[in-house]
């Protein structure tokens, strides 16, 4: 099982990363919030722990980032705070759990497990922009509810795309998430994927959903950049 550790103390970092190792469990870490969601937005771990006081974007913001682009990951808060309103609050902004510093590495390995083991069907599982319907559990995609046929790559862009909607991604975003590769020679080959996709989604309906920004990447979004 893979999990994300957000947190940018390293010595705690590298406890839990121990910690959680000898318990059976895979753990990533990334060392401040930009760096965390982005990780947690490729949507391979089955729990991210975050810390709430981060570098560059801070914990509150990568949990209401995830939530509003509908990433449907399960989320522990780890945090020194520890009043009922820093507890409410978190929860409110799309936490799943909640667990005070300091703390036991038996207990946060039983809530991760606790949370990936809880049944698909209570996560979001589609994701909606405009009149484009993406449901990752039956992978069935539609445009203004006419089912679309799409390969697994272009499904898998279209679904890094739709979690990232209204947020410009790059092209080196795209191949290390989409194709698990750095950028390189694979320009071209993220180009033509984007013009099948457009071709799918975009053919015959308005508005015109997938965008490139000249030399930055791609949008999804309803308004045009």
């Amino acid at each position: 099982m893979k999990v994300l550790l957000i947190e940018d103390d390293l010595h705690l970092s590298g406890l839990v990363e121990r910690g959680l190792g000898q318990l059976g469990l895979q753990v990533e870490v990334a060392t401040d919030g930009r760096r965390g969601l982005d990780r947690a937005l490729a949507g391979n771990h089955a729990v991210v722990l975050l810390d709430l006081r981060l570098p560059k974007v801070d914990g509150t913001r990568v949990l209401t980032e995830l939530r509003r682009r509908r990433a449907c990951v399960p989320v522990i808060v780890l945090s020194a705070l520890e009043g009922i309103g820093d507890k409410v609050r978190a929860l409110n902004n799309g936490a799943d759990d909640f667990l005070v510093k300091p703390f036991s590495l038996d207990e946060l390995a039983a809530r991760v497990r606790a949370l990936a083991r809880r049944p698909q069907n209570l996560a979001a599982v589609v994701i909606e922009v405009a009149d484009l319907r993406l449901d990752l559990r039956t992978r069935r995609v539609e445009r203004a509810g006419q089912a679309l046929a799409l390969t697994a790559k272009e499904f898998a862009l279209l679904e890094f795309l739709l979690k990232n909607h209204d947020a410009v991604v790059t092209r080196a975003m795209i191949a290390e998430h989409v194709w698990g590769q750095h950028f390189g020679s694979l320009s071209n080959v993220i180009d033509v994927y984007v013009r099948y996709l457009r071709a799918k989604i975009d053919a015959d309906c308005e508005p015109k959903l997938i965008h490139t920004l000249r030399g930055v990447g791609y949008v999804l979004s309803e308004c045009r950049p």
